[in-house]
């Protein structure tokens, strides 16, 4: 695909960044994001309006980066000292939310990601103590080796892995799941969470541009959360979209039919929805 200038999944974080620059500048934007468009560039533009509906799909986007800043806020505040940030991408948490100083966070991705970042966010101060680490996390004994050197020195830690576990196998996702289980400290786990309806979705309107960049998504358990019980991690939050759209204002294109079929088919509803549940989710250890 030519036209499409994603060439890796690490390219998704400029799409994503450009849908927080679009947030940020509404007037009545739930978070202002100052980075953004720096840091999306004129190629995380270009892949916006490149893809089939991509402006129209900003709502799930700032959705999902809503939430997670509402849930690491509640538990910072709860007592969390760490955060660890797998697959961190372009976000910029650590520099526009507020955060304690003595707040460790620590970002994890690709060294191309982890370089491209520190270019472009040099001369700006974080407003805790922010630390960033190139891994690839496919290598399993250099993130059990991570995971141990921050369990060690951490007492209380939420890890957050937006908007990369889609691109997991299932196999993949119950590794990484076990191993940040085997962390005493890791009482947190803040991911994003989609059903396969919604797979399925997005590999139709954008399956063929994903792998011709070999970012082709996989993950999204018939089981939902359920999928990490055996695996030493409980629900303890779902957050789902449908709801936080209506709550925050941010609703999906023709929403007014998911209204409509919700109020005069409310069985028909009932099964729609549970069919397409999708959202964030909060997990604390078993």
């Amino acid at each position: 695909m030519p036209d499409l200038p994603i060439r890796s999944v690490s390219d998704t974080a400029l799409w994503v960044a450009y849908y927080r620059a679009m947030e940020s500048e509404r007037p009545d934007a739930h978070f202002h994001d100052p980075y953004a468009r720096r840091l999306a560039g004129e190629r995380g533009e270009r892949i916006v309006k490149a893809l089939r509906q991509g402006k129209a799909m900003s709502w799930v986007m700032i959705l999902r980066t809503v939430c997670i800043d509402e849930l690491v806020s509640r538990l910072v505040s709860q007592g969390i000292d760490t955060v660890i940030n797998l697959a961190a991408g372009l976000d910029t948490r650590p520099y526009r939310m507020h955060l304690p100083a003595s707040l460790h966070w620590i970002e994890v991705d690709l060294p191309e990601m982890v370089a491209y970042k520190q270019q472009h966010l040099e001369k700006e101060s974080a407003r805790c103590r922010l630390e960033r680490i190139s891994l690839d996390l496919a290598n399993v004994e250099g993130r059990r080796q991570l995971f141990d050197r921050i369990n060690s020195s951490a007492a209380k830690v939420v890890v957050i892995s937006e908007g990369l576990l889609a691109y997991l196998q299932p196999e993949a996702v119950a590794g990484l799941a076990q191993d940040l289980h085997q962390q005493p400290k890791f009482q947190y786990w803040i991911t994003d969470l989609a059903s396969p309806a919604i797979l399925e979705r997005t590999q139709k309107h954008w399956g063929k541009q994903l792998s011709a960049a070999n970012a082709p998504m996989h993950f999204a358990p018939a089981e939902g959360p359920e999928f990490f019980r055996p695996l030493g991690w409980n629900l303890a939050e779902f957050r789902e979209f449908l709801d936080e759209s209506r709550r925050l204002k941010r609703e999906m294109p023709m929403a007014w039919m998911v209204r409509a079929t919700e109020r005069l088919f409310p069985k028909r509803f009932a099964k729609l929805r549970q069919k397409w549940r999708s959202g964030v989710i909060l997990m604390e250890r078993a």
